[in-house]
């Protein structure tokens, strides 16, 4: 499993550079906040989630799958499937309890007093894609664990999906710029950083919606799906109403907030 985390980290990496990069040729939104201040704060809290989940749960996904496989647990694992299709079935079924948990996390209350710390960034892009509490990134490890070893998810899948997740989290966060026509056919096959900046408004019903992160299908078919923000989105207002002074904040403060009760 080692080469497998040096994979994710390569590519975790890359990605993060790469976004970077067309961010400051092709900005969408000129941010307000210090971006150093925000992304000391962002990386401080994906540093703390990496460790916490590393001494909490001491399995990863890939390593549940392995299991599964060794030990015939499964529903993939007891079907005669080609491996292409199961392969397939395999990430769009992964992204669709992404899905599931991210309505979730917004919907039951003591789950939104963790999310609620991804949401208060205001300003969006590339670094908001990572940040999110620990106790959020642990539930999420275990949720995903628990899929693996119950759909008997194939070790290569999983991998590829974790790549993916990270990937498309870092991209459709990223404050870039896509031609309208660009975005416009992209969203039929990935969210886009448009469809999911909606995401991020301080309108609650645009918060509650276009909730994908790899595949856009999801919020179409359960109806979820906002096309675009009602201010636009040169001047939509990012981030939470009842946290309009996050700018303030440093991690120790972001950690404590799930203590702070529901404000929206």
């Amino acid at each position: 499993m080692d080469s497998e985390i040096k994979l994710r980290l390569l590519s975790f990496f890359l990605i993060l550079v790469l976004v970077s990069i067309i961010e400051y040729i092709r900005p969408k939104r000129q941010l307000k906040a210090n971006k150093s201040r925000r992304w000391m704060n962002n990386f401080s809290l994906v540093v703390v989630s990496s460790f916490a989940a590393k001494i909490i749960v001491p399995f990863t996904a890939a390593s549940t799958a392995v299991y599964a496989q060794e030990q015939g647990l499964g529903l993939f694992n007891t079907m005669l499937l080609p491996n292409y299709l199961v392969f397939v079935l395999a990430l769009v079924l992964l992204d669709l309890i992404i899905y599931i948990q991210h309505v979730a996390f917004h919907h039951i209350p003591w789950l939104w007093r963790l999310h609620k710390v991804h949401h208060i960034d205001q300003d969006i892009d590339v670094s908001t894609g990572v940040r999110f509490h620990p106790i959020e990134i642990i539930l999420s490890v275990l949720i995903k664990c628990s899929a693996v070893l119950l759909l008997g998810i194939p070790v290569l899948a999983v991998i590829v999906f974790e790549i993916l997740l990270n990937a498309t989290a870092m991209f459709n966060h990223g404050n870039i710029r896509l031609p309208y026509k660009v975005d416009k056919y992209l969203r039929w096959v990935l969210v886009t950083p448009d469809m999911h900046r909606v995401h991020h408004s301080v309108i609650v019903k645009e918060t509650n919606s276009n909730f994908g992160f790899n595949l856009p299908w999801w919020d179409r078919v359960f109806k979820t799906y906002k096309p675009q923000p009602e201010n636009g989105h040169l001047h939509m207002q990012i981030g939470l109403k009842a946290y309009q002074d996050e700018l303030k904040m440093n991690p120790g403060k972001l950690l404590l907030i799930p203590l702070q009760g529901n404000k929206k």
